[in-house]
């Protein structure tokens, strides 16, 4: 069974977020490129979280500790990221083969979010994928058997969450909406403290609860991009 839940568990995680670049990301290079920037501009994040974090000894056990600095760096980076689009806007416009990459700034902020998100549900779930190729499973003998379908579901929901955060970072920063910067950063470091609490095997609570934000921020950045509910209802009844 070790390897149907391997590549179940893949699924579940990136399977929506594979289709999400395969459809809106792969047919344009210069969202490709932008998508591989913001994914290395989150890895530079966790390089700096990770040197804070071997540099506070007398901290380091404390998981809370590396949580929170994590967060803070990835925000820093995604508004790093955010000005680099931004300045940049022109020189993308007289390159894309799809001028609607630069003519909506939407668009710009979903796939720097989608590289977000991608790179960091690799990160959180790379070690559980491969402990859960073989050659045993979780549930036997001590753990639960719901951690590895939760782990899976986890990283999903930080994938659309950051894809989320970066529609709604990018256009509060063009409007100068502080309370939006403020729900990014605020909820990005309350959805990750409360993986804390999968250490007390608390997994439907925290999954519940990040499915909860996962919705309330995506119905958020739907409403940010300019979407309304007779545009969705279009959308779903293909109008």
């Amino acid at each position: 069974m070790t390897l149907p839940e391997f590549f179940g568990c893949t699924f579940i995680a990136f399977g929506p977020p594979f289709a999400l670049f395969v459809f809106t990301i792969a047919n344009d290079p210069v969202r490709i490129i932008i998508l591989i920037a913001a994914a290395f501009f989150w890895l530079l994040s966790l390089l700096l979280s990770s040197l804070l974090w071997f540099a506070m000894i007398p901290l380091r056990d404390v998981l809370a500790f590396g949580v929170f600095f994590s967060v803070l760096f990835q925000e820093c980076f995604r508004y790093i990221i955010y000005r680099i689009l931004r300045s940049t806007e022109q020189g993308l416009h007289a390159v894309a083969e799809d001028t609607r990459v630069t003519d909506n700034k939407h668009i710009l902020a979903y796939v720097s979010g989608l590289g977000f998100g991608i790179i960091s549900g690799m990160f959180a779930l790379v070690n559980v994928l491969a402990d859960m190729s073989g050659p045993g499973t979780m549930g036997l003998k001590s753990g639960t058997e719901i951690f590895f379908i939760t782990s899976a579901a986890q990283a999903l929901s930080i994938i659309l969450l950051h894809t989320f955060w970066s529609v709604i970072f990018f256009n509060a920063f063009d409007t100068s909406n502080y309370l939006h910067i403020c729900y990014v950063v605020g909820s990005h470091l309350f959805v990750s403290l409360l993986t804390l609490l999968n250490a007390s095997e608390l997994y439907i609570t925290t999954l519940l609860i990040n499915y909860i934000i996962t919705i309330i921020t995506g119905v958020l950045a739907f409403r940010v991009a300019g979407g309304t509910s007779r545009g969705f209802k279009k959308f779903i009844t293909c109008q």
